[in-house]
């Protein structure tokens, strides 16, 4: 019985495949963003940028309009490091903002933070319409 068991768990496997978990890895939502970055390349002072962000409401009490955001890049070692400020213009939607580069150097995957809330900085302003 046994023997009749284990031929029929091979066979089954052998009809069915192997579970390819290995191989179920997800796109990551940031390569499409280094793709972009690439694409776009740096976004100097007077860029407008669109930047993604949760659209709850500690967001829209925390992020106004006019507000002077300092932007930061993750480096190898995962630390933030500023390399600009934006200025935000208004909020898109509910899960975007619009922004203008006052200093620095900006790219899309850079994040501009204003107390604990963080926005996600996505593409240039044509994107966020």
């Amino acid at each position: 019985m046994k023997a009749i068991a284990s031929y029929l768990a091979v066979l089954l496997i052998l009809c069915v495949g192997l579970p390819r978990f290995a191989g179920a890895v997800s796109w990551s939502p940031l390569q499409e963003e280094y793709e972009e970055k690439a694409a776009s390349g740096i976004m100097g002072k007077g860029a407008i940028i669109c930047l993604f962000q949760s659209g709850t409401s500690d967001v829209r009490e925390s992020i106004t309009m006019n507000d002077i955001l300092p932007v930061y890049r993750e480096n190898a070692s995962h630390e933030l490091k500023e390399v600009g400020k934006i200025k935000i213009l208004s909020y898109v939607r509910e899960d975007y903002l619009k922004g203008e580069v006052v200093e620095g150097d900006i790219k899309a995957g850079d994040i501009a933070k204003k107390g604990d809330v963080a926005s996600l900085i996505i593409a240039s302003g044509d994107k966020c319409n």
